[in-house]
C-alpha cells in the first residue's frame, strides 16, 4: 500500500527510479479517485437536471450559468480540476522515474504528446527495468547486474 503513494511523498522529484508496481499501483489510486470524482459530477448534473430543466435547453455559456446559478455540479467540477492540477507533477515525475527504471531518459516522456507516442510510452512503462546501478541510480529492487562470463 505504501508504493502507492510513493509519488506523493516524492512529490517533484524526478531523480532517481520507480518501480513497475509503483507506477501502476499511482495510476490506479488516480483512476479510482477520478471516477469517485466524476461519479459525483454525474450525480450533481443529474441532481440539476431533475430540478432545473432549461439545463438541456441551451448550452451557451453553461459555466457562466452554473457559477451564476450556484449548480450543484459546481463544485464536483472544481474538485476534479483541483484534483487533476494537484496530481500533474507528481504523475510525470513518477513517470519520468519509470522511464530512468528502463534506463531511459525522462525526456522520452514527451513522445506522447505525438500520435502514437503513448503507445511506445505503454511499452516502455511496461518493460522490465534494468539490473543493478544504471546512470539514474541504483536498482530499486535491490538486483544485482548479471555477470557478463
Amino acid at each position: 500500500m505504501s508504493l502507492m503513494f510513493q509519488p506523493l511523498r516524492k512529490y517533484a522529484v524526478f531523480t532517481g527510479r520507480a518501480r513497475r508496481l509503483e507506477y501502476w499501483l499511482f495510476h490506479l489510486f488516480l483512476a479510482f479517485m477520478e471516477i469517485a470524482l466524476f461519479t459525483w459530477i454525474i450525480a450533481s448534473a443529474a441532481s440539476n437536471a431533475v430540478t432545473d430543466k432549461s439545463v438541456f435547453v441551451d448550452d451557451t455559456m453553461v459555466f457562466q450559468q452554473m457559477v451564476a446559478s450556484g449548480s450543484p455540479s459546481f463544485w464536483p467540477m472544481m474538485a476534479f480540476l483541483a484534483f487533476g492540477l494537484f496530481m500533474f507533477l507528481p504523475t510525470l515525475a513518477v513517470s519520468v522515474r519509470r522511464l530512468h527504471e528502463a534506463d531511459f531518459s525522462g525526456w522520452w516522456v514527451l513522445i506522447g504528446i505525438i500520435p502514437g507516442g503513448a503507445l511506445v510510452l505503454l511499452i516502455f512503462f511496461l518493460i522490465d527495468g534494468t539490473r543493478g546501478i544504471n546512470r539514474y541510480g541504483p536498482d530499486p529492487k535491490g538486483r544485482q547486474p548479471i555477470p557478463l562470463s
